[in-house]
C-alpha cells in the first residue's frame, strides 16, 4: 500500500518535505482488530509537534496521522462490535490499558499507557491502517468522509474543551485562534448556547474574517479589546502570547482552557511579563487538556451530526501531505485540511 512515512524528526524551518512517499506491506489485523480502508484523513497541527520532536518521540519509522476515515475490510477473529462495510474513524487515542482508575473513569486519555495514533503506532497517512475495534468510532450516516476526518480530533478536542471551560448559557466565550479546532468549537458553543456572544482572536485578517462569516459575535487581534470581558476562554494556538491576552480580558472566576498538545518556544519569553494583579487575580483559572478519550469522540460525532455542524475542508492527494503540513506550519489556514486517498482533490 502507498503511505507517507517519518523516519526522523526535522526542523520545518529547514526541511520543507519531512515525509516520504513509500509503498509499505497492509497491516494484518490481530484478534480483536479491524483492518480499515482509509478514505480521508485529516492533517493536524500535533503532526508538526510530532515531526519537529515537541511530543514523546514517535516510533521511527512511523506513519502520522490520527483523523482517520474508512471502511472495515476485514477483521480479527474476536472482533465482533463493528461488520465488514461499516464506516468508522481512528482518533489520536489509540489504546489505554482499560484497567486503571482513568480508563474506568472514561479519562482513558490520562491513561499512563495511553498510546497515539501516528505517533506510537502507524496512522492514516496510508491506504489502509488497524485498530483494535475498542478504539475505533462509529461514523454518523449524515457526515460525509471529508466532513468526518477533522471530527475526530479537531472537533472532539473542541467539544471536550468546551465541556472544561465550563461556560454558562449567555455568558461569553472567548476563543483564541482560529484553525480547524476553534472554528468547529464555534459552530458547537453556537448549537449548545445559542444566547452566548462569542469573540474571536485571531492574527491574520482573513481568520477574523472568517470568523465572522460563520457566526462570530466579535473578531480581532490578540491585543485588541473586546466589547466585554470573556466569562470563558480557550487558546487553540501553538504559542503562548494568547495565554497572556485571555488571561487580560478573563473574567473574575472565569476559566482559560488551553487546547494545545504542545507549545511551541518562539515566543515563551512573553511569560516573564504576566502581571499578577491584571491577569492572574480574581481567581482566574487555567485548565489543560490533554489528548482526547474513546468518550469524546463517540459523543461528538452524533452531536456534530444531528446539529448539521460541518467544517470547512480544503483537501489534498495523499502525496501532498507536505504541501498540506507546511501550509499548516505557516499558517495558511481556513478551517480543516484532509488527505483523500483517492487521488482527487479540491485544493491547488
Amino acid at each position: 500500500m502507498k503511505a507517507m512515512v517519518l523516519d526522523r524528526c526535522v526542523d520545518l524551518n529547514r526541511h520543507d518535505s519531512p515525509l516520504r512517499l513509500a509503498n509499505v506491506p497492509v497491516p494484518e489485523p490481530g484478534e480483536a482488530e479491524l483492518l480499515v480502508r482509509i478514505s480521508t484523513c485529516g492533517v493536524c497541527h500535533t503532526e508538526l509537534d510530532e515531526i519537529e520532536g515537541r511530543t514523546p518521540p514517535p516510533h521511527f519509522p512511523v506513519i502520522p496521522g490520527h483523523q482517520a476515515v474508512g471502511t472495515i475490510v476485514a477483521k480479527g477473529q474476536k472482533a465482533n462490535r463493528y461488520p465488514e462495510g461499516s464506516r468508522v474513524g481512528v482518533g489520536w487515542i489509540y489504546s489505554a490499558c482499560g484497567a486503571c482508575s482513568h480508563c474506568l473513569s472514561g479519562n482513558d486519555n490520562l491513561c499512563a499507557e495511553f498510546r497515539a495514533t501516528g505517533r506510537d503506532v502507524d496512522g492514516g497517512y496510508a491506504e489502509y491502517m488497524k485498530v483494535h475495534e475498542d478504539y475505533a468510532a462509529a461514523i454518523p450516516d449524515s457526515l460525509s468522509d471529508i466532513e468526518a476526518a477533522p471530527m475526530l480530533c479537531a472537533g472532539a478536542i473542541g467539544y471536550r474543551s468546551l465541556r472544561l471551560a465550563q461556560l454558562k448559557a449567555g455568558r461569553t466565550l472567548g476563543l483564541f485562534g482560529f484553525g480547524a479546532s476553534a472554528h468547529l468549537v464555534l459552530h458547537l458553543a453556537r448549537y449548545i448556547y445559542p444566547q452566548s456572544p462569542i469573540f474571536v482572536f485571531a492574527r491574520s485578517s482573513s481568520e477574523q474574517d472568517f470568523a465572522r462569516e460563520i457566526g462570530a459575535d466579535w473578531a480581532g487581534n490578540f491585543d485588541d479589546t473586546p466589547p466585554s470581558p470573556v466569562d470563558a476562554a480557550i487558546d487553540t494556538t501553538p504559542v503562548w502570547k494568547p495565554i497572556l491576552s485571555a488571561l487580560r480580558l478573563l473574567s473574575p472566576g472565569g476559566r482559560l482552557v488551553i487546547n494545545a498538545i504542545r507549545k511551541e518556544n518562539q515566543d515563551r519569553i512573553l511569560l516573564a511579563d504576566l502581571d499578577y494583579p491584571s491577569q492572574l487575580w480574581m481567581e482566574k483559572e487555567i485548565k489543560s487538556v490533554a489528548n482526547v478519550s474513546r468518550s469524546d469522540i463517540e459523543d461528538f460525532l452524533p452531536i456534530a451530526a444531528s446539529a448539521g455542524i460541518r467544517p470547512e475542508v480544503q483537501t489534498y492527494t495523499l502525496d501532498q501531505a507536505n504541501q498540506a503540513l507546511m501550509e499548516l506550519k505557516n499558517r495558511r489556514i481556513r478551517g480543516a485540511k484532509v488527505l483523500l486517498m483517492n487521488g482527487s482533490k479540491t485544493h491547488p
